[in-house]
């Protein structure tokens, strides 16, 4: 019998999981988990074929695994649990935020953010990637496209990591009848601003008239306009915040590609997604089989969890020459942390956007460093690999 164990949500498993992906990828490319019940992709085209394949493998019961296997009732507008054509209808209400014209507009505004929470940091020796950029770049972004006062944006925060926490080496514990009821968080952002429109989703959410899946014209209700605002801040927030803390980690551990970038920032942008590749923030998603579907010569029943494992994707060498390497001036094309297809992540040029500002920051002020590793601490969350602390020594 074979000695092959994957588990998400182990933590030995976690904090390396490369290993036992190359593992899947050669011996178990189709795997089937027992003890928790779900089946699992770990090839870069398999896992590609699975997230396009909508009609057989679909969103519609959560994209979170432990949320899969609790088959919540999920309620209209979370339009990453949903299948097109709902999915499309209703990402289209808040795709204007993510545009890539919006993104030119906001760049001086993400460069002021970046820029603050850095330069009181000059001078002292040290900083965290993730305590002093991770945990305030990516609020603070979010919080001015949704609309959320400045004071009130750190509760917004810790609100979108407290919904992912989870016991370490225990799935997330899912209340299936009040599955994604977080967005009464939101209620009293949506009351002020109702009274106060500006330029920011908020207003747009409760100004824009579309045509439902009836056929009627009308505008969102209150409760759909806190399902977005849920979806969208705690997407936005907690999944980029963790990018920061690996960018530390991994270019110290490359000190000649962390000259180059300094050398020459042009470098920037593509190392920022050879880092996206190399560690994901996001490492899986998972689908709900609504027919039986075959991989492999093995049959996935209807009715079961199937993961897709971006992380294994990532690093597949049917796909990526020697793949446990980084390189900065590898040609990324193909890599899966954002997904693909109809459910391709929407805030992706954001994330692009806050990775290559931040970096071309940090290495204005701080072109070297080194991790105190002995301080770093990992952030245990159920859909989320990353970290809680990065303590950087400079100087």
């Amino acid at each position: 019998m074979s000695d092959l164990y994957y588990d998400p949500w182990d933590v030995e498993i976690d904090l390396d999981p490369y290993p036992t992906y190359r593992r899947l990828r050669d011996e178990s490319p189709l795997y089937h988990n027992e003890k928790h019940g779900f089946y699992g992709l770990s090839r870069a085209d398999d896992v590609e074929a699975a997230l396009r394949d909508h009609e057989r493998l679909s969103s519609a019961k959560g994209d979170i695994l432990e949320v899969v296997l609790a088959e919540p009732v999920i309620p209209p507008g979370v339009f990453i649990n949903e299948d097109p054509p709902l999915h499309a209808m209703h990402r289209a209400l808040v795709a204007r935020l993510f545009r890539p014209r919006k993104m030119r507009e906001i760049e001086s505004q993400v460069r002021a953010f970046c820029a603050g929470s850095l330069d009181p940091l000059v001078g002292s020796g040290r900083f965290d990637f993730v305590a002093d950029i991770g945990a305030e770049l990516p609020m603070r972004t979010i919080g001015m496209l949704v609309g959320i006062p400045h004071a009130e944006q750190p509760a917004v925060r810790e609100h979108a990591q407290k919904s992912l926490e989870n016991q370490a080496g225990e799935p997330m514990n899912v209340d299936k009848d009040n599955y994604a009821a977080g967005g009464a968080h939101y209620a009293e952002y949506v009351e002020w601003r109702a009274k106060n429109p500006s330029d920011d989703l908020i207003t747009d959410l409760l100004t824009v008239e579309f045509t439902d899946e009836t056929g009627t014209l009308r505008k969102l209700r209150k409760s759909e306009v806190l399902v977005f605002l849920a979806v969208v801040a705690g997407a936005g927030v907690e999944t980029t915040g963790r990018l920061f803390g690996w960018m530390g980690k991994v270019l110290a551990e490359h000190p000649d590609q962390r000259a180059e970038l300094v050398e020459d920032p042009s470098l920037i942008p593509n190392a920022v997604e050879e880092l996206l590749r190399y560690e994901p923030p996001g490492p899986h998603v998972a689908r709900y089989v609504t027919e039986d579907v075959e991989f492999h010569g093995e049959t996935v029943p209807a009715g079961s969890a199937l993961l897709c494992m971006l992380s294994s994707a990532n690093r597949d060498e049917r796909r990526f020459d020697d793949p446990d390497r980084f390189d900065v001036h590898r040609r990324v094309t193909g890599q899966m942390v954002f997904g693909t297809g109809a459910h391709v992540c929407l805030g992706a040029a954001l994330a692009r956007l806050e990775g290559r500002v931040a970096l071309e920051e940090v290495l204005k002020r701080f072109p070297t460093w080194e991790i105190d590793m002995t301080q770093a601490r990992r952030a245990r969350s159920s859909t989320v690999r990353g970290w809680a602390s990065m303590p950087a020594l400079v100087g």
